[in-house]
C-alpha cells in the first residue's frame, strides 16, 4: 500500500497528518522501531524510545509534529502517533479471520437452543437447553455453554471457554481461551466451626464490546448480578469476585484480583497484579498502579500506588524516605553516640567541681 493511501485513510478517519519525504513509498506491514525493516511503517509515542529513531530500518515512522527526525527519514507527522499506528495496522492487517465451520457435525446443540443466522460453531462445542446464540457468533472447539445462557450478536468464544447457566453476554463480546464465566463465588457461612455453602443464585451480565483475556474467572453473584460495563477490557488471569460491578470502558491488566461486592466506576485502570479488597468503591477514572493493594475506597480521577494503596505523590515521598532509611539509621546512631559523649563530658564536669 502506498504511503499516500495510508495518509489519506488516516485523514479520513480523524487523524490529520503531513508527510515529509517520499509519499510514494510502498508499505507492507507495521512493526516496532527495533524490529522494523524496509517496507515497514513504525511509530514513536513514548519519548524513552527516541534513540531508536537513529537505528530503525523502518521505511516510514509516525511521529508527533515537534519530533526531530534524523537522516531525513520519511515521516508522517500526526498529533497522536499511537492512535494513528493503530488505525494503520487495522488498514494494513485487519483483525483475525476465524475458521469457518458453520455448525460442525460434532457440535452438540440442545433442541431448545436458538442459533442466529451465520453462526459459526466448531467441533465439540456443547450448547445447553434454552440457550440463545446471536447472529454471526463464533464459538471455537471445546466451548461449553450451559442452559439459559443468552449470547448476543458478533460474539467470539475462543477454545475451551465455559459459560455457566444463566449468564448474559452482550453484542461483540470476545472471550479468549480457557476463561470461565459464571462459576460459583466464594460464598460460605461459618456454622459450628464448619463452612456451609451459600447457594449462588445470581448471574453474570457482560455488556456490549467487552473483551476478556485468557484464563480469567468471573464469579456469579450470590444474589443479583456480577456486572461488567460496556467496552471494558481485561487481560489474562483476572479474577472478578461475586456481586462486583465494573463500569464502562475500564482497563483491567493481567493478574488483577477483585474481591466480591466491589463497585468500580467507569474508565478505571487497574494495572498488573493489583489486588482489590471486597465491599469497596473505586471512583470514576481512578488509576491503580501495578502490585498495589487497595484496602479502602478510592476517590475519582486520582492515581494510586503501593500497599496499602495511597495517592501516587504521597507514595513516592514515602518510598523516597524508605530508600534513605540506611543513611538515616546511621545518622541516628551517630547522634546517639554524640549525645552519649556529651552526657559523659557533662557528668565528668559536674564531678570535677569543688
Amino acid at each position: 500500500m502506498k504511503l499516500s493511501v495510508i495518509s489519506e485513510f488516516l485523514a479520513a478517519n480523524g487523524f490529520p497528518n503531513e508527510i515529509e519525504g517520499d509519499s510514494g513509498v510502498t508499505i507492507r506491514a507495521a512493526n516496532t522501531l527495533e524490529d522494523a525493516g524496509e517496507g515497514d511503517i513504525s511509530f514513536l509515542a513514548n519519548p524513552k524510545y527516541t534513540d531508536l529513531l537513529c537505528k530503525t530500518r523502518a521505511s516510514v515512522v509516525i511521529v508527533k509534529p515537534d519530533v526531530d527526525m534524523p537522516n531525513g527519514k520519511t515521516t508522517i507527522r500526526c498529533a497522536d502517533p499511537y492512535a494513528a499506528i493503530t488505525a494503520t495496522m487495522i488498514r494494513l492487517h485487519g483483525h483475525r479471520e476465524h475458521p469457518r465451520w458453520d455448525r460442525d457435525e460434532h457440535a452438540i446443540i440442545a433442541p431448545t437452543a436458538t442459533i442466529g443466522s451465520d453462526a459459526n460453531i466448531g467441533p465439540f462445542v456443547t450448547i445447553g437447553e434454552n440457550v440463545r446464540v446471536g447472529s454471526n457468533a463464533t464459538i471455537y472447539p471445546g466451548c461449553f455453554v450451559a442452559e439459559n445462557v443468552n449470547i448476543g450478536d458478533d460474539v467470539t468464544l475462543f477454545p475451551n471457554v465455559v459459560i455457566y447457566d444463566g449468564s448474559r453476554l452482550g453484542d461483540r463480546v470476545t472471550i479468549h481461551a480457557g476463561s470461565v464465566i459464571g462459576e460459583d463465588g466464594l460464598g460460605y457461612a461459618p456454622v459450628d466451626d464448619k463452612w456451609l455453602k451459600i447457594p449462588q443464585v445470581g448471574r453474570v451480565v457482560i455488556e456490549d464490546d467487552v473483551e476478556i483475556g485468557a484464563c480469567c474467572a468471573f464469579n456469579r453473584a450470590t444474589l443479583g448480578e456480577t456486572l461488567i460495563g460496556a467496552g471494558t477490557k481485561f487481560s489474562d488471569s483476572v479474577v472478578v469476585g461475586h456481586g462486583t460491578k465494573i463500569g464502562e470502558h475500564c482497563m483491567i491488566v493481567a493478574q488483577v484480583g477483585i474481591a466480591g461486592s466491589t463497585r468500580i466506576g467507569h474508565h478505571v485502570t487497574l494495572a498488573g497484579q493489583a489486588g482489590i479488597s471486597g465491599h469497596l468503591t473505586i471512583g470514576d477514572r481512578a488509576r491503580v498502579g501495578a502490585q498495589s493493594g487497595v484496602m479502602n475506597d478510592l476517590e475519582p480521577g486520582a492515581d494510586y500506588l503501593g500497599f496499602p494503596a495511597t495517592e501516587s505523590a504521597r507514595f513516592r515521598r514515602q518510598l523516597s524516605l524508605v530508600r534513605k532509611l540506611p543513611e538515616m539509621k546511621q545518622h541516628l546512631v551517630d547522634l546517639e553516640s554524640e549525645v552519649q559523649r556529651l552526657r559523659e563530658q557533662l557528668e565528668n564536669h559536674v564531678d570535677a567541681r569543688p
